[in-house]
């Protein structure tokens, strides 16, 4: 008993290929390259507010160290802190959640938080950390750039 001899288009053949060699996001729908941070929480702390960020990473190349200037609004619009967070390593897609706590801020009285820039950017493209940045918050306190 021999086997029926299977003969594929060379379309198919094509699309197997092609399928095979491409890269993960391509596959994934298409997304854009992209690093996420998302202002999840805010907590009052002892000494401040604890501020609780998920971040992730789809931009297809590791980011070694990532840090932020953002300036801190309060609920009348006046700006009340600027500071540096440091989210240390973003390996790509990978979500890391990070937290800050920031002395002497209250967390009632906290409207937004801007970010500025980013101060630190290191691996992966020059710039990225800021042209592919998206932000979003879980919150009533407004997160942006």
């Amino acid at each position: 008993m021999g086997h029926a001899a299977r003969t594929f288009s060379p379309l198919a053949v094509a699309l197997l290929f092609t399928a095979g060699a491409l890269p993960a996001k391509a596959q994934e729908g298409g997304a854009p390259p992209s690093l996420s941070l998302e202002l999840n929480g805010t907590e009052a702390t002892e000494r401040g507010c604890r501020l609780t960020f998920v971040a992730a990473n789809r931009l297809g190349e590791d980011i070694e160290r990532a840090a932020y200037e953002v300036a801190l609004f309060g609920t009348d619009g006046l700006v009340k802190r600027l500071t540096v967070l440091d989210f240390k390593a973003l390996p790509d897609g990978q979500t890391k959640v990070r937290q800050f706590d920031l002395p002497d801020i209250d967390c009632e009285g906290l409207g937004r938080v801007l970010v500025n820039g980013a101060t630190v950017c290191e691996g992966g493209e020059k710039n990225a950390c800021m042209e592919r940045l998206k932000t979003a918050t879980r919150g009533s306190v407004a997160f942006g750039t």
